[in-house]
């Protein structure tokens, strides 16, 4: 992996919040059902995505690679997400959609985010529900991510990769799907003036039995791929 520049070393909570997009009203919740969300994939609106290419970090040659985005189907969904480790190459430490690199056997994105979530956190194939995919989404770090969403059927039992992800957490749909909750920050490196959201939420772990509820800060691209999430179910 080549570097033009060292990627940043920064705490992302120390960035200053610029604005909050309480301005924009939120998806109503009965466009966050089940049946709901199989009618919009499958007569899909038209809209346009907000987020799709970061400004680069690396000179490197893109990837290929695939997330899954989980929706559990509880009274209320729910975004089910990981932690990663601090030691991965990439994105160590950061809140993110279970999903990774693209494999030679993958048939497509779909198959490689639903590998990637069964080898990460343990999530079975046959509790997943595919309803489509989003726009691609772009990283810095030149991965060329295909968004898988689906619904998950509650009744499984994880077992993520302590190698990968050091925690799972879920978070209600409804709370990422209102941009009172997005917030905007700025920060300027090497020259270049960088922008991304971020939408903190406090909850406790759903693998670790009485962790206290912590602050999840999902950020950069996973909360520029929940932008574009919002953008489509509220077109």
């Amino acid at each position: 992996m080549n570097f033009t520049k060292p990627l940043p070393k920064f705490d992302p909570r120390s960035i200053p919040v610029l604005g909050i997009d309480d301005h924009l009203a939120g998806v109503a919740l009965d466009r966050l059902t089940p049946e709901a969300l199989r009618r919009r994939f499958q007569s899909p609106p038209v809209w346009t995505p907000e987020h799709s290419v970061e400004k680069r970090f690396e000179d490197r040659q893109p990837a290929p690679a695939a997330v899954l985005v989980p929706l559990v189907m509880r009274d209320e969904l729910t975004l089910l997400l990981t932690q990663r480790t601090t030691n991965l190459s990439t994105h160590s430490g950061q809140v993110a959609f279970p999903g990774g690199r693209t494999d030679e056997s993958d048939h497509d994105a779909i198959d490689t985010a639903l590998r990637e979530a069964n080898e990460e956190i343990g999530l079975p194939r046959d509790h997943v529900e595919v309803l489509g995919t989003l726009p691609i989404y772009v990283t810095g770090t030149a991965y060329i991510i295909t968004p898988v969403v689906a619904l998950v059927q509650p009744g499984f039992v994880l077992q993520p990769n302590p190698g990968e992800v050091a925690d799972v957490f879920e978070v209600p749909l409804a709370y990422l799907m209102n941009p009172a909750n997005h917030r905007r920050h700025q920060m300027e490196f090497d020259g270049v003036t960088r922008q991304w959201l971020s939408m903190p939420y406090i909850g406790p772990s759903v693998v670790a039995a009485g962790n206290d509820p912590s602050e999840r800060y999902i950020w950069g691209a996973t909360a520029g791929m929940l932008r574009n999430l919002y953008r489509f179910l509220a077109a």
